[in-house]
Formats: C-alpha cells, structure tokens, sequence
C-alpha cells in the first residue's frame, strides 16, 4: 500500500490557490510561476540554470517515468526554485534511472506540489500572465491563507532581477577540443549549460568559459577567434557590464555567437530595448523561421524576455546592419539577430536553444554557423 502524500497549497499573487499533495522536499518556496511542454527532458529543465528563482508547472501530465540519473545534468545542480506536476510516477522505468525523481528533489530542497490541475493552472497563467507564487508543504501549508499570500507578495518579481551572477562560474576553465583543434572560443558564463561547450568542443573547439564578470582584456587573454554569451536568467536590463564587454568585443571586430540572454544582451549593445513576455516561451517545439533560408526550425525554447527590434527593416548602428534574423511563427517574437558589416556576417544570436540536450536538434546547425564566421574572419585579416 502507497504511503498517504502530505497536504500542498500552491498560491499565486493574484489570491488564486490550488491544493494539492507534497512532492519532494517539505516546506515553503517562492518564485515566477512559469510553465514548461516538454514531455521529456525533465531532468535538463530543472537543472538549468536560466530557470533560477522560477517555479516550473509542467504541462505534460505524467513526470518521473525515466527517473533521475548521473548523466544528463546540464549543471552541477538543480536550480528551478520549485516544481508543480499533476501525477508522479510511481516508479521509474530506465535502465539509466539511478533513483526517483522524487528522491533528487527531496535531496537538493527542491520544494514541490502534485496532484495539481497544472491544465486549469497553465490556462491561468496564459491568460493572466507569469507571477509570484508560493508552494507550501508540510506545516507551511497550514499557515493563515492570507499569511501565505502576504509572502508570497514580498518576494522580488523577475523584472529587474539581476541572477546572472548567482548561477555563472567563479573561476574560469577550458572545455578542450575533442580531436585536432581548430579554433578558440571564449565563453561568456551567464548561466551556461554543459551541454554548449560540449558541442563545441565537438567541433574542434577550445572552449574557455569565462566569468560573468569577464573583462575585455580577460577575453583577449585567451587568444579567442570568437565569442559566445550564453543563456541566463534574470533581467536582460540589468546586463549593463555584459553589454559593455559585447560592445567592446564588436568594436575589436571580433566573430560574436549569442543564445538565449546571450541574443538579448547582442540587442541591448546594438541600442534595441527590450521587454517582459507576459508568460514566455518555454519548453520544446516551438516553431522558428530563420529567415536567412526560409526554413522552419522546432526549437526549445526558455525565456521570459525578447528583444524589442523592428521585423520590417535592418537598423543602421556603429557596428553594422542589424536585422531580425529569427522570428517565432506563434507571435512574431524576435527569435534571432545577425549584424552585418561591408555586406560580411560579423555577428549573430538566437533567443532559443541549439544545443538542447533533450531535444529537438533542428538548430544545432548555428554551431557550424559559428565556425563558419570564425573561419572567414581568420581569411579576411589574412
């Protein structure tokens, strides 16, 4: 016989409130109320560091089944501020599974809720938008409801939140090239998933991941043929020492490859604003036109913020043409920059993920996309 589930609240900052059971650690989280879709991948989502401070509902029904194993981490942590599933899996199926799902949530003090209408839940949030929300468990969810949402209220909202920082690396260190190497590649940490230097890496690439706090001359310290700024959470306003490194390494001419905050930080140096999504995109399968070739790309994406630039017409800056390369077919979202000088790519960026890790891997493409441009910078100074 099943063991009974400890009672759950789930309140939002609006006073709306779902119950259900405790799933993973006891006790009391609070965080952006955001929702996921992919129906696998779970273990790549929480331990993503782009999710810091964020809550994820999940919309696939049934999360567990595969379990938790020692392979697929995409950090050296789980960083989701808490987690809200509908059915747990009784147990794991995987011959990978080295325990439950459960038990790596209970273990990090990840507090989460289950039995919860995450349908009834996610159809909220669309309509009203990310929030504040609190999970409860345990004696916190005994507490007075108003108490509850007197907490909940109090905690930091996303905008203006400045996370960068608290998931990136302290020290720098080098993925090395697998096989002969090719080129150098000075990573920028803002959140950076294992998965990325791997992939490149695969591709012959010397990969030094830097600091978030990363200075020019600390970039040129590394004998770097390009740049990259990774994904990250938090608000890309608030990016104001990474704007300034990426303009700087523009005006050196320097090969630049953006993902996720990595293309937000690329508008915000090109003079672009940005803005809040009211609930972002999150999860797999969303479809994305590269309008560079026409082709529609299925793409996971993970982010609350877009860059505000115009889809009609490439803008004139000191760095070069800028234009919208990507553009999300769901809402017209700005997806991708690229910057063009003397008709030649100098830079680019994407607001979604090409090295997913749990799929789908339509984009991975943008690596070669990279190396390219490294490549024919190297030929045009020689």
């Amino acid at each position: 016989m099943l063991t009974p589930r400890e009672p759950a609240v789930l309140v939002l900052e609006d006073g709306r409130t779902f119950t259900g059971h405790a799933f993973g650690h006891r006790g009391a989280t609070v965080g952006e109320a955001v929702f996921a879709t992919g129906m696998t991948g779970y273990q790549e989502t929480l331990t993503d560091p782009s999710y810091h401070h964020q809550v994820v509902v999940m919309t696939a029904p049934h999360i567990g089944n595969t379990g938790w194993n020692d392979e697929d981490d995409e950090s050296g942590r789980i960083w989701v501020a808490g987690y809200v599933v509908r059915d747990p899996a009784l147990r794991p199926s995987s011959w990978r599974s080295a325990r439950t799902l459960e038990d790596e949530l209970d273990a990090q003090g990840v507090v989460g809720i289950c039995d919860v209408d995450t349908r009834a839940l996610t159809r909220h949030l669309r309509e009203r938008g990310a929030m504040r929300v609190g999970v409860f468990s345990g004696p916190d969810a005994t507490h007075d409801p108003e108490e509850l949402l007197r907490r909940v209220r109090s905690a930091p909202p996303m905008s203006g939140a400045d996370l960068a920082g608290e998931v990136a690396t302290a020290q720098p260190y080098v993925v090395p090239a697998v096989g002969e190497r090719r080129l150098t590649v000075a990573a920028v940490d803002l959140g950076i998933k294992s998965m990325t230097p791997r992939m490149m890496a695969e591709r012959g690439l010397d990969v030094h991941v830097l600091p978030a706090t990363a200075t020019l001359e600390q970039v040129r310290a590394t004998g770097a043929d390009g740049v990259f700024f990774s994904n990250g959470p938090g608000d890309p306003a608030t990016a104001r020492v990474q704007a300034e490194l990426l303009r700087g390494v523009l005006g050196a001419g320097i090969p630049y490859f953006g993902i996720c905050f990595g293309n937000q930080i690329l508008g915000r140096a090109l003079g672009f604003g940005t803005y809040k999504l009211k609930y972002g995109h999150r999860g797999i399968n969303q479809p994305v036109m590269d309008r560079t070739t026409g082709k529609v790309e299925v793409t996971a994406h993970n982010h609350g913020f877009a860059v505000d630039a115009p889809l009609d017409h490439p803008t004139e800056t000191e760095f070069g043409s800028a234009s919208v390369s990507h553009v999300c077919l769901n809402d017209d979202v700005v997806e991708g920059l690229e910057v063009r000088r003397d008709g030649r790519l100098a830079a680019f960026s994407v607001q979604y993920h090409p090295e997913a890790a749990a799929g789908p891997h339509d984009a991975a493409y943008l690596f070669d996309r990279f190396i390219d441009l490294m490549t024919t910078q190297q030929e045009v100074r020689a």
